[in-house]
């Protein structure tokens, strides 16, 4: 299969990305990039600008798409930028995307996803699964991690301390409470891209582990 990810320079597409070079399932991966990505006879990374896609770009037709883009309200600034990444690009991706034929479509959201939240984190991760489930892919699938563990550039101090606390304490903690690791993650999105199983589906935070 060919496969178009997006999000490869992150912490979940990097795993993604590694997963996928090493699956004999995969043929290609073309990875749409600011940063530039280690080389791999697999590998297709052209630099894009994902406020200004290439509409015509040919590697908008695929087998299915991974989307993992995505920052924290502290990176971004503020609102209005953070919408930008979590909801305009990931949807612009989806739309080129279905628009040049590609039938399935793998999102890495957030738990607590809700199009109907107060809370405005949430509410953009649930209005963006709402607008994918509009354009009429064979195969959806949202996974909603909760708190991702992995190595990250930047770690703040409360983050650091919610996830040692949870890796200590997470045997004893339901299921959908603990820690995601990144590379659970990563294999979820990618077995949920390659099966490619009809209809909306959503992986919680349970079965990310």
């Amino acid at each position: 299969m060919k496969l178009l990810l997006a999000g490869a320079s992150g912490l979940v597409g990097g795993h993604v990305l590694r997963l996928a070079l090493d699956d004999a399932r995969v043929a290609s991966v073309v990875a749409p990039t600011r940063r530039a990505l280690a080389p791999h006879p697999k590998l297709s990374a052209p630099m894009a600008d994902f406020a200004h896609l290439p509409p015509d770009a040919p590697w908008w037709r695929a087998d299915a798409v991974i989307c993992t883009l995505g920052t924290t309200m502290k990176q971004a600034g503020s609102e209005d930028a953070f919408r930008r990444v979590d909801y305009d690009y990931p949807l612009a991706v989806a739309r080129l995307a279905a628009g040049a034929g590609t039938r399935t479509y793998v999102l890495n959201s957030a738990i607590g996803a809700d199009p109907s939240s107060r809370f405005f984190y949430n509410r953009v991760k649930g209005e963006l699964e709402r607008e994918l489930a509009s354009l009429g892919f064979a195969s959806l699938t949202c996974a909603r991690p909760g708190l991702i563990g992995g190595a990250r550039e930047t770690v703040r101090a409360g983050e650091w301390l919610m996830m040692h606390s949870l890796a200590l304490f997470g045997p004893v903690l339901p299921r959908r409470c603990r820690l995601n690791p990144a590379a659970a993650i990563a294999a979820a999105l990618l077995e949920a891209a390659v099966s490619a199983t009809p209809g909306v589906h959503v992986l919680g935070s349970e079965q990310l582990l």
